[in-house]
């Protein structure tokens, strides 16, 4: 068996566990710069089941695509120091504001740009929006086959691939032909952790923008290891119609905002009766405690 070319997509996301006051901007998108910045869970998980396919199949590379600002170069890092051979950095101003349409009109035109591939391995879904729609709409914009809720890539073959997926209610297996987008959920094996000679070979692997804010002779450090050069592509490398990006290009649209704050009061005390109850249910999610 041949080495495979697999394409992971993974995000940046806010860390929403430390969500606060001022999580959303005034237009109903999300204010990263206030939220510490993370590597999406799953895509960490989908990130593991191209790294498996790795161990088993010599020759396979695995390429990280994301679509951010500059900053999202750390996750290209981390999944390099993890195993990861190279990345793509989609960034540009024009991309901001971008719903699940228009990030997955971008990714498919970068991922036709990195043909041919085998596989594209991504996240069921990123916990600052929990759509689970870009992975699909990625794989239609592609006119590929798709496998969602994938658990375990058991298999691969010339022309086909056996997947396990997880369901509400079990588990079943399925055979796809190549090529193929696979969204991996969060019950897939956990990522493994750095490997220490990639941490070392690749700690100084920064992106153009990262290079050109620094100090350094980032010219002679490339042509020296050209390794190092983590891939930036704008709106005009992809070839990307303006108005089918950021907000342009976005149908979703958020009409409302409201800030919940949970507080304590004091203890009550209910009787087993259903008025109480049903009184107290209608309390909780006329609070938006529930519901």
């Amino acid at each position: 068996m041949r080495g495979l070319k697999i394409i992971v997509l993974a995000k940046q996301v806010p860390d929403t566990r430390n969500v606060g006051k001022d999580a959303m901007k005034a237009d109903g998108t999300v204010n990263r710069a206030a939220l510490p910045a993370i590597f999406n869970p799953e895509d960490l998980n989908a990130l593991e089941q191209a790294l498996r396919l790795k161990d088993k199949y010599p020759g396979t590379t695995i390429t990280l695509l994301t679509m951010g600002p500059g900053r999202a170069a750390e996750i290209i890092r981390e999944a390099m120091y993890r195993g990861a051979d190279n990345g793509y950095l989609l960034t540009d101003r024009k991309f901001a504001g971008s719903d699940t349409l228009a990030t997955s009109y971008a990714l498919s035109l970068a991922i036709k740009k990195l043909s041919p591939f085998d596989l594209v391995i991504t996240g069921r879904q990123a916990i600052d929006g929990d759509t689970a729609q870009v992975g699909p709409q990625v794989a239609e914009k592609l006119d590929l086959p798709q496998i969602t809720y994938a658990e375990e890539i058991i298999s691969v073959g010339k022309k086909k691939i056996t997947v396990k997926r997880r369901l509400e209610r079990g588990v079943e297996t399925l055979e796809a032909p190549l090529p193929l987008v696979i969204t991996v959920h969060s019950s897939a094996p956990e990522c493994r952790p750095r490997h220490a000679k990639y941490t070392i070979k690749y700690k100084h692997a920064r992106s153009l923008g990262e290079l050109q804010d620094t100090s350094e002779d980032y010219l002679q450090l490339q042509k020296d290891r050209p390794y190092l050069l983590i891939n930036e592509w704008s709106v005009t490398d992809i070839d990307a119609d303006l108005e089918q990006l950021g907000l342009s290009g976005s149908p979703t649209k958020v009409k409302k905002i409201e800030n919940v704050v949970f507080t304590s009061r004091e203890t009550r005390v209910l009787s087993p009766a259903d008025d109480d109850i049903d009184n107290l249910m209608k309390e909780l999610i006329e609070g938006h405690t529930i519901g």
